[in-house]
Order: C-alpha cells, then sequence, then structure tokens
C-alpha cells in the first residue's frame, strides 16, 4: 500500500516504457523518411512515422508473455498521452483535445489493422498501398512508399527476433531505415 502511495502515481513499467517509447519515437523520426523518402515533416507526418512503429512494436507484442502485455498497454497509453500533448502544443483547446483524439485513435487503430492484414499475407503490394494511402494520401503516384513498405517488412523480421526479456529491459532496435530498404 505504502509503495503505490508513495510511487506518485508511476506505473511499475514507467522506466520501460519510457526506454521503448524514446526508441520507438528516435526510429519514426530518421531523416530518411522525411529527406529521401518523402514522408511530410509535419505534425500529421511525424504521427503518421509514429503510428508505423507503435503498430510494428504492438504487432511484435501481441500474443507474447503476460508482462510483455502489460507493459504494450502502458506503451500504447503512453502513445496516446504523448499525441495529446502535442494535440495542447500545436494550440488545440480543452474542448478540441476529446473530439481529435477520437478521431486519431481510430486512425492509428484503422491503420494498425490494415498494415497487420497485409503483412500477415505477406501482399507486399498491399502494404505499399496502405501506406501510400495513409501517409502520403494527397499524391497520386509515390514511389518511395514501397522503401517505406520495405522497411516495415525489415522491421517486423527483425523484432521477431527480439527475445521478450530484451524488450522487457527497455531495449528494442529497429533497422536503419537508410539501409537495405531502398535510396529514393
Amino acid at each position: 500500500m505504502f509503495k503505490s502511495i508513495l510511487s506518485l502515481g508511476r506505473r511499475p513499467n514507467q522506466r520501460i516504457t519510457d526506454a521503448l517509447y524514446g526508441e520507438i519515437v528516435a526510429s519514426a523520426r530518421q531523416p530518411t523518411f522525411y529527406s529521401e523518402w518523402g514522408v511530410s515533416d509535419t505534425p500529421l507526418g511525424r504521427f503518421e512515422m509514429l503510428c508505423v512503429h507503435m503498430f510494428l512494436f504492438l504487432d511484435r507484442a501481441k500474443g507474447s508473455t503476460t508482462a510483455l502485455g502489460d507493459v504494450a498497454q502502458d506503451m500504447t497509453d503512453e502513445f496516446f498521452k504523448d499525441v495529446e500533448h502535442s494535440l495542447r502544443e500545436l494550440g488545440i483547446g480543452d474542448l478540441g483535445v476529446p473530439k481529435r483524439m477520437k478521431k486519431l485513435a481510430k486512425m492509428f487503430y484503422g491503420r494498425a489493422e490494415a498494415y497487420r492484414e497485409a503483412l500477415a499475407a505477406g501482399d507486399t503490394p498491399a502494404l505499399t498501398a496502405a501506406l501510400a494511402r495513409n501517409i502520403g494520401p494527397e499524391r497520386e503516384v509515390w514511389p518511395e512508399a514501397a522503401h517505406i513498405a520495405t522497411y516495415v517488412e525489415r522491421s517486423s523480421a527483425l523484432l521477431a527476433t527480439q527475445p521478450d526479456d530484451e524488450l522487457l529491459a527497455g531495449r528494442v532496435v529497429f533497422p536503419n531505415a537508410g539501409e537495405g530498404a531502398g535510396k529514393a
């Protein structure tokens, strides 16, 4: 009881969550996405890349140990807390935040499902189309979306090799976007 009172609301996995989320954010901000592959370097473009990386982590954690499942839930909470904070930094007022959060949550889960289905089926064209539709909807043609699809496939494969113990220690590794996934 005293431990929970003295922790002042910090979750038991907070250190792990902070470390993992920091790696996910850093991976989502790799310059290659924005400078070579045409992802818009705007709040929405950065949100899209963060969604891709959160999806990859959550997909890896799905069906794993109970402890990793708990961390995955904490990661989801951290992600949405970060999104809400970003909305407020952009000047969205208290009355507008819940409506936008609901829309962004729907966007995230819709994207995650599309990416999950394409990855599970090994359908690279479907993954490329989903990424292009979500990350670059204003483009009629976006050949660099294929590079992002290759990166997502490489990331998923790499995450599958990372033991639960490493993830539970707060360590997650994503590939370097500029290596092995093609150049624009």
